[in-house]
């Protein structure tokens, strides 16, 4: 995006009204920013023009709070898919909420958006630190899950009668999409509700924020599955390792692993086009080289090579063709074409990655973005996500970070790392 179209202002219901009830810590500023550029001629060209570098809100605790935590009844609500590190984002705000600013209300909304909307009959939990002590130690959400959206109106109609002044949404661009409808909704009506979004993306594809929970324990994992692979390709004459990670339109999974794996020679993402022909010539040399060959595919690549009618999902992203089975069946076709024996080993750890539990960074990494999502509600901010930018951590409107997904660079420093690993051709287009 032009940086000179870059508005990372941050909506507030108002000034702080209270003095934070927090004791020995260190308030943030708001003229404590984070500069979004980090690199000096960026820097030069925007000075050069005679304007203010673009910045980020810095997170964390104000001495000075909107809302009167005495009278605060919080909910908490996770929705889309599963991603490792959920309870541990529940269980950071809860304790936060508690022992920081003396909340003792947290409605835990059941089944994601569902929750909020009556008809569904999904009664809230009521979270508090003894039931969500040890809830980090297992994957999933203790909340449940769900996509798609729900009567804006509805939902917003059940944080009134409930009382909330603050929602917490964890997920990802629909999620956060949704967030941005109710916090607009709630305004409209005239209600004090903060709305604070979480970013949820196994695929750490949401724009102006460097990474999101989970990423990281997504990575260690895949790494797993890509060295079983290639264990099971070296022990054969010709053998094929294939294994296809999650990434519906952005490769960092897949593009992450190869740089925690040397061993593998083939990487294929969404952002960069292949054609099945190259692909396959170059698979062929390979295994005419070293006898083995080890390849990750994101789900989203190679879209354009399975033909199908467009569906969506209850989120209103594209379902693609699977593209780990169609490159599993070509490859074995074209070698039993070309009388070549190969023994292709596909492996698809996908639900089993999503489903662990958050590693310790990730773990720790949780607990930082739920206190830093708490100290936002509390200072009254509204229509907005805690992001991580330049090592910090940041308010990012929604607006803004859902106005497009965060994608490799084919012409940028990471995949020229990928491309230097795996010794496959920059071009198989």
């Amino acid at each position: 995006m032009d940086d000179r179209k870059l508005d990372f202002t941050i909506a507030r219901l108002g000034e702080g009204r209270f003095n934070s009830p927090m004791n020995s810590v260190h308030f943030i500023d708001d003229a404590d920013r984070v500069v979004y550029h980090a690199v000096m001629s960026d820097v030069s060209r925007i000075l050069g023009r005679g304007q203010e570098l673009p910045s980020l809100e810095q997170a964390g605790p104000r001495g000075r709070i909107f809302h009167d935590p005495s009278r605060l009844a919080v909910g908490i609500v996770t929705c889309g898919g599963l991603c490792p590190g959920l309870n541990d984002v529940i269980r950071s705000i809860v304790l936060s909420l508690y022992h920081h600013y003396g909340v003792k209300r947290v409605f835990g909304f059941r089944y994601g958006y569902e929750g909020l909307v009556r008809p569904f009959k999904h009664e809230p939990l009521m979270l508090t630190p003894e039931n969500v002590s040890w809830i980090h130690e297992v994957g999933g959400t203790i909340l449940g899950s769900s996509r798609g959206p729900q009567d804006t109106t509805k939902m917003v109609a059940t944080l009134k009668d409930l009382g909330v002044g603050i929602l917490f949404a964890v997920g990802g661009d629909g999620t956060l999409k949704g967030a941005q409808q109710i916090a607009e909704e709630a305004l409209r009506q005239g209600l004090e509700i903060s709305v604070l979004g979480i970013p949820k993306t196994i695929d750490n594809d949401i724009s102006f924020v460097q990474t999101t929970f989970g990423f990281e324990t997504a990575v260690s994992e895949a790494q797993r599955a890509s060295d079983a692979a290639n264990i099971e390709a070296e022990a054969a004459h010709n053998g094929i390792g294939l294994v296809k990670l999650m990434g519906r339109d952005s490769g960092f999974i897949a593009a992450f692993t190869v740089l925690v794996n040397s061993q593998v020679n083939f990487c294929l993402v969404p952002e960069v086009p292949f054609s099945l022909q190259k692909f396959l010539q170059a698979l062929t040399q390979r295994l005419e080289r070293r006898g083995h060959a080890l390849i990750l595919v994101a789900e989203g690549a190679g879209r354009d090579l399975m033909s199908g009618k467009e569906e969506r999902d209850a989120s209103g992203n594209v379902k693609h063709g699977d593209i780990g089975i169609f490159l599993k069946d070509a490859i074995i076709a074209h070698f039993k074409t070309n009388g070549v024996p190969v023994t292709l080993k596909y492996i698809d750890p996908s639900y089993t990655i999503r489903s662990v539990p958050a590693n310790a960074h990730d773990s720790a990494f949780c607990l930082l973005l739920g206190q830093s999502a708490v100290h936002a509600g509390m200072a009254g901010r509204t229509n907005m996500l805690v992001g991580f930018w330049n090592h910090r951590f940041t308010h990012v409107p929604i607006s803004l970070a859902v106005s497009e997904r965060k994608k490799i660079d084919p012409r940028g420093a990471l995949w020229s790392s990928v491309l230097a690993s795996t010794g496959q051709p920059d071009n198989l287009d």
